[in-house]
């Protein structure tokens, strides 16, 4: 009967794309280099969302969510667990509320869930002016 129910993760492979363009041919720690020797800026964001959206291995992915340098692009990533937590981490402006309290609701990932409730505690308590 466990074989009715489709397969919800989706593998990863640390090996490089061989011939593959830029980043693709890089193997993960070559990556990870790149991706945390990049300057902060939206120049890079193309490249990193570009890591994002592939299917390296989460964490690889997480570390490129890190640095991008608008967060509102991550949006369309956070039904990713991974990316939706660290989305959840830098959304702190009060436009950013109702969105972070969907996610609260109704994020499939308890992980996204969980980062969101606690994200909606900072930001409440920054409102009230209590910092954070």
């Amino acid at each position: 009967m466990a074989d009715a129910l489709p397969e919800r993760r989706v593998s990863w492979s640390d090996r490089p794309e061989l011939g593959g363009p830029d980043w693709r041919a890089l193997d993960d720690d070559d990556l990870l280099s790149r991706i945390e020797s990049m300057p902060a800026g939206s120049a890079t964001d193309p490249f990193l969302l570009e890591v994002i959206a592939s299917q390296r291995h989460f964490f690889i992915r997480q570390q490129a969510a890190k640095k991008v340098s608008e967060p509102e692009l991550l949006k369309t990533h956070s039904d990713d667990r991974h990316i939706g937590q660290v989305l959840v981490r830098v959304m702190t402006r009060r436009e950013d509320v109702a969105y972070l309290e969907r996610l609260a609701r109704g994020a499939r990932h308890l992980e996204v869930r969980n980062a969101a409730v606690a994200q909606l505690k900072l930001v409440a308590r920054a409102l009230k002016g209590e910092g954070c």
